[in-house]
């Protein structure tokens, strides 16, 4: 038994909606189907557990994800 999807894959892409900065947690938001303020939050809760690294990642998304 074999399933086949129909749909094509969803591109993974910067909001141009749901934006503050680059669009990146807004995009990673609908990407997952979830609120975009818990994405937020995280990200600055992660830059802080992190020590800025989280902040570089984001940049490196900013930089690299389509709009």
């Amino acid at each position: 038994m074999t399933f086949e999807s129909n749909s094509t894959p969803r591109p993974f892409a910067r909001s141009r909606t749901q934006r503050m900065l680059g669009g990146v947690c807004g995009g990673l938001a609908e990407y997952f189907d979830i609120d975009v303020n818990l994405v937020r939050a995280g990200v600055v809760v992660a830059a802080f557990a992190t020590g800025g690294g989280a902040a570089l990642v984001y940049l490196a998304l900013w930089m690299l994800l389509p709009e």
